[in-house]
């Protein structure tokens, strides 16, 4: 399963600047919500799209805000590991201090500055071979590999270092499909007393 499928909601970006959005469940109004923040549906093998096009940080972080205020009051399970959308009027657009590349169900970091190399231990990734990237443990399932990203991204942003997450997706035509549903099982006859759910 691609880690784009682990969240409720992932937003991203792909190489070629695009910003998306993936809905893994049904979230009431979050079509609504996405398409008055500018984002553009679109059918993609199997799934609903959600793409604002290459442009201006500023814009695509206005954006993007917009539609996670929204979605945020339906769900928490959210990831945003997008670059395009990252802008703030203090922090000038240059290279990153920390990267993360996703490639092959594995990622990699390298780190430019001391504290960007020491938060990177910090958080269990470790100096590789060739001494100048980082790898996190071994044998991480995708679920966790994204968290690890997910808890050291965000904590870099505590300290005012600028992060750049590649998902390794050069364009929107190269987002996976989305993960084919199993067929439900015949229901089972009742074996006792059936149970109520509790009314939200």
């Amino acid at each position: 399963m691609s880690f784009l499928n682990l969240p409720d909601v992932f937003i991203g970006s792909t190489d070629d600047g695009h910003t998306f959005v993936v809905l893994n469940r049904r979230i009431r109004d979050a079509d609504r919500l996405l398409t008055d923040a500018g984002f553009l549906a679109r059918e993609h093998l199997g799934r609903t799209l959600y793409l604002l096009p290459p442009g201006a940080a500023r814009d695509a972080h206005e954006s993007a805000g917009d539609a996670m205020d929204g979605l945020l009051a339906r769900t928490i399970d959210i990831v945003d590991l997008s670059w395009t959308t990252r802008w703030s009027p203090d922090t000038p657009e240059a290279d990153p201090d920390l990267r993360f590349q996703f490639n092959d169900g594995t990622v990699t970091a390298t780190a430019e500055t001391i504290t960007a190399r020491s938060l990177l231990e910090q958080h269990g990734f470790a100096l590789a071979a060739n001494g100048s990237t980082y790898q996190p443990p071994p044998g991480l399932e995708q679920s966790h590999l994204l968290g690890a990203v997910t808890a050291a991204e965000t904590h870099a942003y505590t300290h005012g270092l600028t992060v750049h997450v590649g998902l390794g997706i050069p364009t929107p035509m190269d987002i996976p499909a989305a993960p084919r549903r199993a067929s439900p099982a015949p229901p089972s006859p009742p074996s006792g007393p059936a149970t109520r759910r509790r009314p939200r």
